[in-house]
């Protein structure tokens, strides 16, 4: 069982990669606009995205005594807060790409209590960080949409 939790906590060893989190967050925009080039799976993103949040709290407390904690294998909370950075968010590439600029942004320099999010216990600490800077790269792009700045 520890086995899928790796897999599930490093994204298919993507963690493994130097830049994993940045790769990871990469990753997901492609895969978000392949899976949403049509339009007809907006209406699932917000359950997958619940669902892979969930996951990566359950997978990153089950690695974190083989792995340590919070450590740099784990990419599927990349994953999970890209995701929330990108719902309700038009699928283009202008958007895409300011969404992973703005994403990579807060989730490395974790101003506005991101640092303090990451503090909590196993799993929730992994995950929190990344979903309050997705939870904040989506707030500044329905600004930019909203004000039509790029």
């Amino acid at each position: 069982m520890i086995r899928l939790h790796k897999t599930i906590a490093s994204c298919f060893d993507i963690g493994n990669i130097k830049g994993g989190g940045t790769i990871a967050a990469l990753v997901t925009c492609v895969a978000w606009y392949l899976v949403q080039a049509d339009g007809s799976f907006q209406k699932i993103m917000v359950p997958v995205t619940v669902l892979l949040t969930a996951l990566g709290v359950w997978s990153a407390n089950k690695v974190e005594p083989h792995w340590g904690e919070d450590s740099n294998r784990v990419v599927i909370d990349e994953v999970a807060g890209m995701c929330i950075g990108l719902l309700f968010v038009p699928v283009t590439g202008k958007y895409l790409m300011t969404g992973l600029v703005l994403f990579r942004f807060f989730d490395i320099v974790k101003p506005l209590f991101i640092r303090r999010a990451e503090k909590l216990p196993g799993g929730w600490g992994v995950m929190a960080d990344d979903v309050l800077a997705g939870v904040y790269t989506n707030i500044v792009l329905q600004v930019i949409i909203y004000f039509n700045v790029i």
